[in-house]
């Protein structure tokens, strides 16, 4: 008897200490993106001076638009794992997926969080785009080792190539269409600093094309995004939720604070979704878990990423209305056609 209370006791004492090299994944909390997050608006509007300029650029909203999130719990005990699981709300995933080995959580945390931060600039020039203020192309990254190598710098703006103006990604690519690899193309552009402010004067320099297998056009080696040409910024109070899906819903809360009709309503909206500066929206991970807060939240419409409708489609609940979204258009002219009663692109087609 005292040999298996002893055994009972230790195991116990296993079971609840000991760290099993998992993690727990369950739905997150949900936060309304034209709402308030401690008595501050998610989203606000300042000129170049730092004054509030809400009153002169946005309208007042009803609705409520929430992104989503997975939970992530660390550092699980055998009993919590087992406790978690058998609940059905929460998966078990190795750690090592979370958390790269030999690499600190502080680095990873720094990552999630830039990788949040660039969300809210794609969101940002996605929406300003799709409400027709005008863009600037940058160079958001010269890949190592290739024709643009030594010749543009990250963070130039282009200005022209060939003599033709570049005002979207589009144009670039437009320009390069015709070229083959090997071809000298005259590229225009200006320098800024890290702050986004002017370095110097515009300057010309070729640049000899390169070559990719998976095209015939030439090939730049560097990787663009278009950054709204206005007098004010948009600025965003949320932080401490790291990676990249919340940027739909970001950009779907500015065009909503910036148009006089309310896309919104009186409806509660949640999605997730990566989005690029020019408006794709791409998949993200734990589609289950965010429909499963959204539906605990009592939510209508769900936004979901074309690449996610399928897993969305079997974990959905019946009587939630799941969206199929390609890109930030085609999610502002759905949430407009559902107010007016007119179809919708569903993941249940």
């Amino acid at each position: 008897m005292l040999l298996s209370a002893l055994l009972a006791a230790a195991f116990a004492a296993v079971g609840f200490t000991v760290s099993v090299p998992y993690v727990a994944l369950g739905p997150g909390p949900l936060y309304d993106t034209l709402g308030e997050v401690e008595g501050e608006p998610v989203i606000s509007f300042q000129d170049e001076d730092g004054e509030d300029v809400a009153d002169e650029l946005a309208y007042e909203t009803s609705g409520t638009l929430s992104l989503t999130t997975v939970s992530v719990a660390d550092d699980v005990t055998m009993f919590s794992a087992l406790v978690r699981w058998v609940s059905g709300e929460y998966a078990l995933a190795p750690r090592e997926q979370y958390f790269r080995p030999g690499v600190p959580e502080e680095e990873i945390r720094e990552e999630n969080i830039a990788q949040f931060e660039n969300s809210q600039s794609a969101a940002e020039s996605a929406a300003l785009g799709l409400l027709g203020y005008p863009t600037d192309v940058f160079v958001q990254e010269v890949l190592p080792d290739q024709p643009a190598d030594g010749v543009l710098p990250a963070n130039a703006e282009l200005i022209s190539i060939e003599g033709a103006p570049v005002e979207t990604v589009q144009d670039v690519h437009d320009e390069l269409e015709g070229s083959r690899p090997g071809q000298t193309i005259d590229v225009t552009f200006r320098e800024h600093d890290e702050d986004g402010d002017e370095v110097g004067d515009e300057q010309s320099a070729p640049l000899e094309l390169g070559e990719r297998d998976d095209r015939e056009q030439g090939f730049m080696g560097v990787t663009l995004s278009e950054r709204a040409d206005v007098d004010f910024t948009v600025d965003f109070t949320l932080a401490d939720v790291g990676g990249p899906s919340a940027g739909v819903m970001f950009a779907l809360a500015i065009v909503d604070r910036m148009t006089e009709d309310e896309l919104v309503g009186d409806r509660h909206v949640a999605g997730s979704g990566e989005i690029n500066a020019t408006g794709d929206i791409g998949p993200i991970g734990g589609i289950g878990f965010k429909i499963e807060a959204a539906d605990d939240a009592g939510v209508d419409v769900f936004l979901v990423p074309e690449q996610n409708c399928a897993e969305a489609a079997a974990a959905g609940p019946e009587d939630m209305l799941l969206i199929e979204v390609g890109s930030l258009s085609e999610a502002v002219d759905a949430l407009e056609a559902h107010s007016a009663g007119r179809d919708v692109p569903t993941c249940r087609e």
